[in-house]
C-alpha cells in the first residue's frame, strides 16, 4: 500500500543531526506534543523518536474509554479540556477520530461507595463537567441490559452517569495526529532507540540513537511504561513509578445491547460495545511490578464471572482477542509532568497509569507551550516530582474504585 518512502502519514524523512527538539516516545503524548509545538508555537524542526512503531505501547493497548469525571480540583480541568478537544481535532486534522460520547456509567456497590460519589459528582459539577448520582433504577434505564437484583454479589446501588464521557478510536487518533503532525514539518522516526541524554554543564546538548547522534537543546521523555527505566539508564534519575500489566479483551461480535460505558471498581472491571459490535472489556492492573504484556488465564475467567454477574445478558458469549499494557503508575495515581528541573531542557511527561490516553490532546498543548517558552503552564505545576518530597500526594485514587473489602 505504501512505498519505502511513503507512510500512512506522509513522506519518510531523514534523521537529521540537529532539531529543536527531540521527543522519546511516539505514543499520544509524544506525538500531541509534536504537533502542538508545530502549531501554536511554530517549532516545526522537532523529531519524535520511537524504538518500535507509532502507537506501540499505551496509545493502541487501551479500550478506547474517554472521560472527564475524575476527583480532584488538579485533575478535573484537565481532562475536561481533553474530552473538548476530541470533536475539534477531528475537524481540524481532516481526519474521523470516531469519538462517539456515548457516556460513562460509574457502579456504585454500597452506600459508602454513593456517598464517595457524591463528592466526585459535586467536584465535577463545580469545574463545569456535567456529572450526575443516580440510584439503580435509573442506572436500569439507561442501560436495560443491567441486573440490578440483590442477589448478586455486589449489588448496584446506583452510580455516577457522566454524559460527556464516551469512546475514542485509538489507532485513528494515533494516525490522525501524527499526519497532522507530518504536515506542520515534524519528523517521526520508527524503529529509532534513545541510547542516551548528553548533558553539559546541568543543559541537555545531544540525545544518542542507534542511528546515530541528535544535537538538541531540549527532550521530552514521554515512553509511557518505560519512561521509568529510560529516566534511570539514561540520567540516573530515579522515578517514583511502578509499571504494571493491564489485560484487556474483547468479545466476539454482538447486536447493539450496551448504548453506555460501564464501569464498577469493585467488580473490577469495565466494558464498552465497539462499532463493529463487540465487547470491549478491561479489568484492574496485575498486582506485581512486570514488563511484560503477556496474558493470563486469571484474567479471562475474572472478566467472565464480573461481566456475567452484573451484565448477565453476556453469559456464554466468546472472548475472541486479549491483550496486555504496561500502566506506569506512581503512588497517587497522577502524572508526572515537568521540565527543567534539575537538568535545564529535560522535560518529562510519565506516571499516567491507565489514563494517558484520555488526556493527550491538552497534555500535549500544555506541553508544547512548556517546551517552546520554558514556562510552566499554571494547570501543568501541581503535577512535579515534587509533591511526594512535600507529601502533597493526590487522592486520584477515589476516581477510579471504590474497591472490594477483599482487595
Amino acid at each position: 500500500m505504501f512505498g519505502k518512502d511513503k507512510t500512512l502519514w506522509g513522506e519518510k524523512t531523514p534523521l537529521k543531526s540537529n532539531y529543536d527538539a527531540v521527543i522519546i516516545g511516539g505514543g499520544l503524548h509524544g506525538l500531541a506534543t509534536a504537533y502542538f509545538l508545530a502549531r501554536d508555537h511554530g517549532m516545526k524542526n522537532v523529531a519524535v523518536i520511537e524504538k518500535r512503531y507509532i502507537g506501540f505501547g499505551g496509545a493502541g493497548r487501551n479500550t478506547a474509554i474517554v472521560r472527564a469525571n475524575q476527583r480532584t480540583q488538579e485533575n478535573i480541568p484537565l481532562y475536561k479540556e481533553a474530552l473538548d478537544l476530541w470533536p475539534v481535532l477531528t475537524k481540524e486534522l481532516d481526519y474521523n477520530l470516531m469519538f462517539f460520547n456515548c457516556g460513562n456509567l460509574n457502579l456504585m456497590h454500597s452506600e459508602a461507595a454513593m456517598s464517595a460519589a457524591r463528592m466526585n459528582v459535586a467536584s465535577a459539577q463545580f469545574h463545569g463537567v456535567e456529572s450526575h448520582l443516580i440510584d439503580a433504577k435509573e442506572c436500569k434505564e439507561l442501560v436495560p441490559a443491567l441486573n440490578i437484583a440483590d442477589n448478586i454479589t455486589y449489588p448496584i446501588f446506583g452510580a455516577m452517569f457522566h454524559p460527556p464521557g464516551g469512546i475514542l478510536r485509538h489507532d485513528a487518533v494515533v494516525w490522525g495526529i501524527a499526519k497532522g503532525a507530518a504536515k506542520h514539518g515534524i519528523h517521526i522516526h520508527q524503529q529509532t532507540e534513545a541510547a542516551g541524554i548528553g548533558v553539559d554543564h546541568g543543559k541537555i546538548v545531544s540525545v544518542d540513537t542507534d542511528r546515530g547522534k541528535i544535537y538538541t537543546p531540549r527532550v521530552l521523555l514521554s515512553a509511557g511504561g518505560y519512561s521509568a527505566s529510560l529516566a534511570f539508564k539514561m540520567l540516573g534519575l530515579r522515578l517514583p513509578i511502578s509499571v504494571l500489566t493491564i489485560q484487556a479483551m474483547v468479545t466476539q461480535p454482538l447486536k447493539p445491547l450496551l448504548n453506555h460505558v460501564v464501569s464498577s471498581g469493585t467488580y473490577h472491571a469495565y466494558a464498552n460495545q465497539t462499532l463493529k459490535g463487540e465487547i470491549a472489556t478491561g479489568a484492574h492492573m496485575d498486582p506485581w511490578p512486570n514488563y511484560t504484556t503477556q496474558n493470563t488465564a486469571h484474567y479471562i475467567k475474572h472478566q467472565a464471572e464480573a461481566l456475567s454477574e452484573f451484565l448477565p445478558c453476556l453469559r456464554g458469549v466468546k472472548f475472541m482477542r486479549i491483550w496486555g499494557g504496561l500502566a506506569d503508575m506512581t503512588p497517587d495515581m497522577a502524572p508526572i509532568m515537568e521540565g527543567n528541573d534539575p537538568i535545564k531542557g529535560f522535560y518529562l511527561d510519565c506516571g499516567w497509569g491507565y489514563f494517558g490516553f484520555k488526556s493527550s490532546a491538552a497534555v500535549g498543548k500544555y506541553m508544547a507551550q512548556f517546551m517552546a517558552t520554558a514556562n510552566c503552564p499554571e494547570i501543568l505545576k501541581p503535577f512535579t516530582r515534587r509533591r511526594y518530597q512535600e507529601h502533597r500526594l493526590m487522592g486520584e485514587t477515589a476516581a477510579l474504585v471504590n474497591y472490594s473489602p477483599d482487595n
